[in-house]
């Protein structure tokens, strides 16, 4: 999962910016899952499967060139 902080686009900016992601991802071997915006912090947070983190980054920088400030490796819990 990344999270992009001080984010100034609006949520429709999002929008778009998620479907140039999807766009682009199948190159890098990752899959954009679901995102999350929050709106009053300006914070974004995409949930991606990868090879890596460095893959869902360079889908970002690909697509948009919004990347992200911090990326976590995480598992889904039971």
């Amino acid at each position: 999962m990344d999270v992009h902080r001080d984010v100034d686009a609006s949520v429709a900016e999002v929008v778009e910016a998620h479907k140039k992601d999807l766009e682009a991802q199948e190159k890098h071997g990752v899959k954009y899952l679901n995102y999350w915006v929050d709106d009053d912090a300006g914070a974004v947070f995409c949930l991606f499967e990868g090879p890596s983190k460095e893959a869902g980054e360079k889908v970002h920088r690909e697509a948009h060139g919004l990347t992200a400030d911090e990326i976590y490796e995480v598992e889904q819990g039971e």
